[in-house]
């Protein structure tokens, strides 16, 4: 796996660089110390490309969140895992409207290896806390439950919603079998290609069906239905 780290403290990449290194999780291309940085060498040439971005969140110059937006708007596949301290409930919800792979809280190193191979592989990577402050959060600016595909779509319109289980279970009962079937496994991980092959369906259809999905549901991208389908299911 080849990765790059972005963290305004030198001895973070650093470190980081030297234990992904050493244990032979990743070769680590570059690091920077700002987003204008990581978006400048992101976009150098096409080796300079990482499979999973390594990103905080709070950097000088251009934060994290408005580098990975662009390098995002610019590159749709890129896989980028946050990695920060910053358990903020607005941090979360803006990287999870972007389209990130991952939000974890800066706790246990040890912990960043897995996660990038989680990523690598097309799983969602996404803490307990993580998770607990996105319920908090919903159940705070979402107390009725939502009871009807139309009325969830006008309910959550961004990743801040994930509306609290019982009317997320609502809205993904109301969804056809085989929709359900989808979110599932996108909520596993699973990208288009390995969801058709389980389901003996096209990518076309798999790729039809997730839009159909994200539409009915008010959601933006396959990040936020793995979430949604998380939440109603624990």
């Amino acid at each position: 796996m080849r990765t790059a780290i972005v963290d305004d403290d030198p001895i973070v990449c650093q470190s980081l660089a030297t234990i992904l290194t050493a244990t032979q999780v990743a070769d680590v291309l570059w690091t920077a110390n700002d987003g204008n940085a990581a978006v400048t060498r992101y976009f150098e040439s096409p080796s300079n490309r990482p499979d999973v971005l390594l990103i905080d969140v709070q950097m000088p110059e251009k934060d994290g969140l408005s580098a990975a937006h662009e390098i995002l708007s610019k590159d749709p596949g890129a896989k980028i895992l946050f990695l920060t301290t910053f358990a903020d409930t607005s941090y979360i919800t803006q990287a999870v409207a972007l389209g990130a792979r991952g939000y974890l809280i800066k706790q246990d190193v040890a912990s960043v290896g897995p996660a990038l191979q989680a990523v690598m592989a097309g799983q969602i990577v996404l803490g307990a806390e993580v998770l607990d402050k996105l319920s908090e959060h919903s159940a705070s600016n979402n107390p009725a439950a939502v009871h009807s595909t139309a009325e969830t779509s006008s309910a959550l319109p961004s990743a801040a919603h994930l509306a609290n289980h019982t009317a997320d279970r609502a809205a993904l009962q109301s969804l056809p079998q085989r929709d359900r079937d989808i979110a599932a496994l996108v909520a596993e991980g699973l990208d288009n290609r390995d969801i058709a092959a389980k389901l003996f369906l096209s990518e076309g259809t798999v790729r039809n069906r997730i839009s159909g999905i994200l539409e009915k549901m008010g959601l933006t991208n396959r990040t936020q239905l793995a979430i949604l389908w998380l939440n109603a299911h624990r």
